[in-house]
């Protein structure tokens, strides 16, 4: 019987489901959205949204509780300054959970783990990769001009 057995075990012994969850949590913070499994994004939501919690009281302790649990440093400021302000005025429910598919090579189903209100910040990063790729694409267009020889004479 699994009475009052909460959490998953994701087939890892103890100290490899802490390390995997804990870089799981610092990459959610770090990058508002990650893809992973449907069980992990399951499985790391209540450290998630502990951890915004801790955010919101925004004192040193709880910045040494979040330090000790995140792999880096700039993942705790990144939570104290803008993760955890964002939600100041919600009570929980943080994260969103939207399946996107099945993995390839064991047909494990696939989902993205996002932090509630990364939309917009998600659309400013998208938005600046296509303005560089497009500058970049421009770029490339005239050096290709530029070495072609012009008015159509041929290379003997």
């Amino acid at each position: 019987m699994r009475h009052r057995n909460a959490g998953y075990k994701l087939g890892r012994n103890t100290s490899h489901r802490r390390a995997l969850l804990r870089n799981l949590v610092t990459s959610i913070l770090l990058e508002d959205r990650v893809e992973t499994t449907i069980t992990k994004a399951k499985a790391a939501r209540p450290h998630v949204e502990k951890l915004i919690t801790l955010g919101k009281k925004g004192d040193v302790h709880a910045r040494r509780q979040a330090l000790s649990f995140l792999q880096t440093r700039e993942a705790v400021t990144r939570l104290f300054d803008t993760v955890a302000p964002r939600y100041g005025d919600r009570n929980g429910g943080y994260l969103r959970i939207v399946r996107t598919g099945f993995q390839k090579g064991d047909g494990a189903e696939k989902a993205f783990i996002e932090l509630l209100g990364a939309e917009k910040i998600l659309d400013e990063k998208r938005q600046k990769r296509a303005e560089a790729r497009e500058k970049r694409r421009e770029e490339l267009q005239k050096q290709l001009a530029e070495q072609q020889p012009a008015g159509g004479e041929e290379q003997a």
